[in-house]
């Protein structure tokens, strides 16, 4: 499941929640597909009843079953996370080539471990196996025909 948003704090008196979104724009979401969040680090899904944007990265959402301020701030500071995003979020990086800013070749991406709020890319090195994490933001290039994936790579993430 990909992290989609973070409930920011209650909105009301009647189970309205503050809602910061994350690599999605609040318009992508599909009502009729559940959110999860975790309890217990286990994931339990809601259906969003209804969505209104606030901002270019907010929204108040109300959710199945979050009736009262108390459900909602039992939710306050919690992730929210997708599965419907995964398979339309793009290329599947399997096989590809990945090249550090610089344009030097760090490795081969051999599949994704799929760390709750952080997708990462398993990356095969000279040195060994890494997790890269899979951040619109740390993404600098993706070259389909040459399959290769330019990155920022974080200082010493590299380091085995």
């Amino acid at each position: 499941m990909l992290r989609i948003a973070r409930v920011v704090k209650s909105n009301g008196t009647e189970g309205e929640l503050l809602v910061s979104f994350s690599g999605i724009n609040p318009e992508e979401i599909d009502e009729k597909e559940p959110v999860f969040i975790e309890f217990d680090g286990l994931p339990v899904p809601f259906f969003i009843e209804s969505i209104s944007r606030r901002g270019n990265t907010k929204a108040l959402i109300r959710l199945t079953g979050v009736r009262t301020l108390k459900d909602a701030d039992e939710l306050a500071g919690r992730d929210i996370f997708s599965d419907a995003f995964e398979e339309e979020d793009g290329e599947d990086f399997t096989g590809w080539a990945l090249k550090d800013q610089d344009g030097s070749g760090v490795g081969t991406v051999t599949g994704y471990e799929d760390i709750p709020g952080n997708l990462c890319l398993v990356v095969d090195t000279e040195k060994g196996q890494v997790l890269v994490p899979l951040a619109e933001e740390l993404v600098l290039s993706i070259d389909e025909p040459a399959r290769t994936l330019t990155m920022h790579i974080p200082a010493g993430l590299l380091d085995i």
